[in-house]
């Protein structure tokens, strides 16, 4: 460390994807440095491609054989002429591998040394170091072939937490109760982290059901240096992978705070640790006990940087480069509060089953950081993790910062593929939230509502803003008459109509116009008078029985997708007349998504309790299992281990006992 040379970077390969790569490439661009993206099949049209200077196909589409492929990456600097790697995180992020080989291929490895990614990336010899070092752990049990997994369970003490040895996010991880689904556990958290991060390592932990999430972030330089930039909580979980972060925390004060962050910076210290990282602790009241140290920049790395003022991108290639940190503790502070909310793709009213798809509408708000790699058009991509964005305030109090972030997420316009962002609004303002009791059990506890059902009033709203909308676009293309006022007749004429469905139930608007500005309009028995105060193809302004407000339309066939002050409504628009074969078919337990069957638990003829497994589907890189919702007989079995299925493909048909077979 003494003999320390300043290497200028001069292109940054980031071996990642999405929102980090855009990230990095941000602050790259800031420093005057170049850079290189990699990418899979599915990712081609995504805007981190576009925004690197030079993108590299790593010609592949599932994470095995593009992200997490060494030789595929170290190729792909070669050909950039990239001098540096920016890993990132998930993947090989925290492989002692690819930093190595990242090394010895002569590039620039922006990232703590492989010797600490090895020690820490083992996380049973993590705890075992940091016991040796006198920090707090929680009891862990390593599984091996030769384990007697029940009796490790029982020295353990039930709930007993099943944890991937290797990577993060909430990958591998699983919480038993009981014995008998100890081993169905076991075997299903070595899947998916095998299939995460090429190591299907596992051992079980002790499961403390109420306590808080808390981390240090750290950074260390190349000559021996180490501060900590204070603490994140990230305790609202679901799955095991955060939601919702914020720094400070609200149940750390200064001697906590103080206690935790030495205890960090011993660990780091201990490790000859360099670059960012972060060691995470379980805290309860006073108390805390070591997790793991992640060796690497974390997804909640934004709230940190808003609080203390510094760019963690901008440090780690600074340290990478050989400079040193330059500042110590004493010169951080923490300034107001901060919190980030991530969006993902996914259906809370469905357990938070991952919802792949097309991002039809993607309009963030301009009150909050958004760090996205999606644009309208972009796809969400079953292979990979179903994050859309995160989205970070900022605010002299926590209140204040609650409030802003609530708002920028109900002003964001994101749609054509169920979110979460109802749900985290929700969370934001429960009273829970508020008071700052933000314990792991939060979601199960205070269950905020996970879905926003629109109003009556809502949807009347939204149907009259279309149909607005669609009266200019007529006007508009009218290739005769079109210097006649809207609303002239030269006899009496029955109403506009137009019908609209939204989740099942139907809408009947009828409309005159009495100008080209003025409307009468009736939404099934509610009767309006409206007002156009401003309308294009694509948005319109209206004030509707004196309330003024603003519309956002976009149009996708049938679909209309529209934004207003309550938010986002999808509306489809029906045809006036039934058509032919429109009706829906009756098919057995489907696919909630596409991906690829891992097992089938069941066979014709076989009997079923509701709740039990049929198959195991792997997508989005996590297990779902399929189970019964009743019990019955299985009349039919549509697939097996190995196939790849699309969404609402039928997967098993089932009958209850009594019902014809």
């Amino acid at each position: 460390m003494e003999n320390v040379t300043i290497k200028p970077i001069r292109r940054i390969l980031v071996a990642n994807r999405g929102e980090i790569a855009s990230r990095v490439f941000r602050t790259a661009r800031d420093m005057g440095i170049a850079t290189a993206a990699v990418y899979a099949d599915g990712d081609i049209n995504l805007p981190f491609v576009k925004e690197a200077e030079i993108a590299i196909a790593l010609n592949g589409k599932s994470s095995t054989e593009t992200y997490l492929n060494i030789d595929k990456l170290i190729n792909a600097c070669k050909v950039s002429e990239a001098d540096a790697v920016h890993p990132g995180y998930g993947f090989l992020s925290e492989n002692a591998a690819f930093a190595k080989a990242v090394q010895d291929a002569g590039i620039t490895w922006i990232g703590p040394p492989p010797e600490a990614i090895g020690q820490m990336g083992d996380k049973l010899a993590a705890k075992a170091m940091m016991s040796e070092a006198d920090v707090p752990t929680l009891m862990a049990q390593p599984i091996s072939k030769e384990t007697d997994v029940a009796e490790a369970a029982k020295e353990v003490g039930y709930p007993v937490l099943v944890k991937a040895s290797a990577g993060g996010g909430g990958r591998g991880m699983r919480i038993v109760e009981t014995e008998e689904q100890l081993s169905d556990a076991i075997e299903s958290a070595r899947r998916e982290a095998d299939a995460s991060f090429g190591d299907d390592t596992v051992f079980l932990e002790r499961w403390v059901t109420s306590s808080r999430h808390v981390e240090i972030q750290i950074m260390g330089d190349l000559y021996g240096d180490v501060v900590y930039f204070f603490e994140r909580e990230c305790s609202i979980q679901r799955r095991h992978q955060k939601i919702i972060e914020e720094a400070p925390s609200p149940a750390v004060g200064p001697d906590l705070r103080a206690r935790m962050g030495e205890a960090a910076i011993s660990a780091a210290k201990r490790l000859g640790y360099s670059s960012a990282g972060t060691v995470e602790f379980l805290v309860s009241s006073d108390e805390f006990w070591f997790l793991e140290v992640n060796t690497r920049l974390q997804v909640e790395h934004p709230v940190t940087e808003e609080v203390t003022g510094f760019d963690l991108v901008r440090e780690q290639i600074r340290i990478a480069e050989g400079e040193p940190l330059g500042y110590e503790q004493s010169d951080l502070a923490i300034d107001g509060h901060s919190i980030e909310a991530r969006l993902y793709a996914e259906d809370p009213s469905r357990g938070f089953l991952p919802s792949p798809g097309v991002l039809k509408v993607w309009r963030p708000s301009n009150s909050a950081r958004f760090d996205s790699g999606v644009s309208s058009g972009s796809e969400v991509n079953v292979e990979f993790d179903p994050m859309i964005a995160k989205v970070i305030s900022h605010g002299a109090t926590r209140r204040e910062a609650i409030a802003k972030l609530a708002r920028a997420l109900e002003t964001t316009s994101i749609q054509g593929i169920r979110n979460n962002r109802d749900f985290l609004v929700a969370t934001l303002r429960t009273p829970e939230f508020i008071a700052g009791d933000t314990t792991t059990d939060f979601i199960e506890r205070v269950q905020p509502s996970p879905i926003h059902n629109p109003t009556a009033q809502e949807l009347a709203d939204a149907a009259m803003a279309i149909a607005i909308c669609c009266q200019f676009s007529r006007r508009e293309s009218a290739k005769v008459l079109s210097h006649i006022p809207t609303g002239w007749r030269n006899s009496h004429m029955p109403p506009e109509r137009s019908s609209f469905e939204h989740d099942g139930s139907s809408l009947q608007l009828e409309y005159r116009a009495h100008s080209n500005s003025s409307f009468e309009m009736r939404v099934d028995d509610q009767e309006f008078e409206v007002e156009v105060l401003a309308v294009d193809s694509n948005s319109t302004e209206l004030a509707i029985n004196d309330r003024r407000m603003e519309f956002e339309l976009t149009r996708d066939n049938d679909i209309w997708y529209t934004h207003g002050p309550s938010g986002d409504i999808a509306l489809r628009e029906l045809p006036r007349f039934v058509l032919p074969g429109s009706d829906d078919a009756e098919g057995g337990l489907s696919a909630p998504m596409p991906g690829k069957i891992l097992s089938t638990e069941v066979n014709k003829g076989d009997k079923v309790r509701a709740g039990q497994l049929l198959v195991v589907l792997e997508a989005m890189k996590m297990e779902h299992r399929i189970t019964a919702p009743m019990d019955g007989v299985i009349t039919g079995v549509r697939v097996e281990a190995g196939d790849q299925v699309d969404k609402d493909v039928v997967l098993v048909e089932m009958d209850t006992p009594e019902g014809d077979s």
